[in-house]
């Protein structure tokens, strides 16, 4: 009896701006190509679609489930899945990535609404037709972050807190076509990522990343390995990185300052990892480009390197 094929798993991460930490991908190059990619992806954050034109099939460990124009999806982070269109088609698509928490950190308690409830948003198709409110949220966002008329970051944030609010409602009355996957079928490493997520600043040992996941440290790192292609402690090492480059860009602290606030324990050790990684050192990296500029160059971020578009 032969081997059942192992979907190959690849991880996309977005820097997502640190004051406001949403990115949108919109426009005609955001056609999805009718060739089905030969692997899963996942993000490190929330992914909001919206199919404009044409039909297409999103696809979660072999489970498709068809998508037509008009429908929006909500996609939690470390949820593998694929997205490709019908045959001979060619689906446009506008994407929005954002941090729930991060963007409603200083809003969230005054709503009575736990901030851990935007930690584990469910997976959920929904169409304009049966949830009008849903689609008229997502494009006035669209609206706001393509146009950038003045107050629209304000003008957005509460926009998409009102769309993350119908996306709970959604999922505590179960009103939107969720569908359901094995246990088994979940992300194994998804409790280290989210560790690693939460307390990348915190000295913790690798060990207990492997716990989380139920795993034997040897297995774990094996794992984590294959779906990452990295190791765990250089997949830490990176979001540390990562953060620090928002923080040189947003921010006027001394690079031993981020270096601490980051979870280096010497500002050498940093600045070593930060050139291996970023080809450069923190004070070129602050300095490399104006700060309007650097930030407009974020933003410009792009996933047509990754196979499935056209």
């Amino acid at each position: 009896m032969s081997k059942q094929k192992k979907d190959i798993i690849e991880y996309r991460s977005y820097d997502l701006p640190v004051n406001f930490p949403v990115i949108l991908l919109t426009g005609d190059r955001w056609h999805i190509s009718d060739i089905k990619s030969g692997r899963l992806h996942f993000h490190n954050c929330l992914e909001i679609g919206i199919c404009h034109s044409d039909e297409a099939v999103m696809e979660f460990y072999g489970v498709p489930t068809p998508i037509k124009a008009g429908n929006i999806t909500c996609i939690p982070r470390n949820l593998p899945h694929t997205t490709y269109s019908v045959p001979g088609m060619s689906s446009l698509w506008s994407y929005i990535f954002l941090e729930p928490e991060d963007l409603f950190r200083n809003y969230i308690h005054n709503l009575e609404l736990p901030i851990s409830l935007l930690q584990n948003f469910p997976m959920l198709i929904m169409h304009k037709n049966t949830h009008p409110n849903v689609h008229f949220l997502v494009t006035s966002i669209i609206n706001e972050l393509q146009q950038k008329r003045p107050g629209f970051q304000a003008s957005a944030r509460g926009l998409l807190l009102a769309l993350c609010i119908e996306f709970l409602r959604l999922q505590e009355d179960q009103a939107a076509d969720i569908p359901a996957f094995p246990p088994e079928n979940a992300l194994v490493i998804s409790p280290a990522l989210d560790y690693i997520r939460e307390n990348y600043a915190n000295q913790f040992p690798i060990s207990l990343l492997a716990d989380l996941c139920h795993l034997s440290g040897t297995h774990f790192r094996r794992v984590f390995n294959s779906i990452m292609g990295t190791s765990p402690l250089e997949f830490l090492n990176k979001t540390r990185i990562y953060k620090a480059c928002a923080l040189l860009r947003s921010t006027e602290k001394t690079v031993l300052s981020i270096s601490e606030q980051v979870g280096f324990r010497s500002v050498s050790s940093f600045n070593r990892y930060f050139i291996r990684i970023m080809g450069m050192s923190p004070r070129s990296w602050r300095t490399q480009l104006p700060q309007t500029e650097a930030r407009e160059d974020w933003k410009k971020q792009t996933i047509l390197e990754f196979s499935g578009w056209v």
